[in-house]
């Protein structure tokens, strides 16, 4: 019987994104252009959240989006509609975005126009955590209709993301999510993770997102 060779192929995928990635990073310092991944379980309010922030940012931090999904355009044309600049990516089935997607997305951007670019993920907990994108930061929310036990079934997202975003909290009232036990159990996973509580519908608590993400790219503008 002859030996069988083992390939694995994951592991030659995940070493070739990273070299990507790493590679993108270099190239958005020296464009001084901010990548923002944004990471959710599909409703959670990733758009409604960009819409958001983009409107509180307005004259201070000029913004790009790259969307991605399956197969729809609706999430692009809400963005384009307020006169953002913005790249769909259709994935064609893939569950996650990847360095080399990014790469295309940002092909379709100006970036000497922009400061700061925000990637909105494919609606997954699971295939985006495992993927660098070459973010120079890494947000992701969980609305309080999912539940607060989502950093137990989900705990590679919490650790891989720098920012929480509680969003929703206009439904508290309505739900027995437990806003201290949710950040404690992200702690737990990500003890340096910045946590903020916010409605994308109310506007509530997103100007304190905002003020934390403008400082984030001024920094990284500046130190270039």
């Amino acid at each position: 019987m002859e030996e069988i060779r083992l390939i694995e192929i994951k592991e030659e995928i995940h070493a070739d994104n990273t070299e990507k990635a790493n590679l993108l990073r270099t190239q958005l310092s020296k464009s001084k252009t901010f990548l923002l991944n944004l990471m959710s379980s599909p409703g959670a309010g990733k758009t409604t959240t960009i819409l958001k922030t983009i409107e509180t940012m307005q004259g201070k931090i000029r913004t790009g989006v790259i969307e991605a999904d399956i197969d729809s355009m609706v999430d692009a044309e809400k963005i384009a509609a307020i006169g953002i600049e913005a790249v769909q990516l259709r994935t064609g089935g893939f569950c996650h975005l990847d360095a080399f997607m990014v790469e295309k997305g940002l092909e379709g951007l100006n970036l000497d126009n922009l400061d700061l670019v925000i990637i909105e993920n494919v609606g997954n907990l699971v295939c985006p955590a495992e993927f660098d994108t070459g973010a120079i930061k890494n947000v992701m929310i969980l609305s309080v209709p999912e539940g607060d036990d989502k950093p137990l079934k989900y705990p590679l997202m919490f650790t891989v993301c720098d920012v929480l975003l509680i969003n929703k909290i206009d439904y508290l009232s309505l739900s027995d999510f437990n806003v201290d036990a949710a950040i404690a159990r992200a702690k737990n996973l990500n003890p340096d993770i910045e946590i903020f509580t916010i409605s994308s519908r109310t506007g509530e608590g997103i100007e304190k997102w905002t003020e934390w993400l403008v400082k984030e790219v001024n920094y990284f503008i500046h130190q270039q």
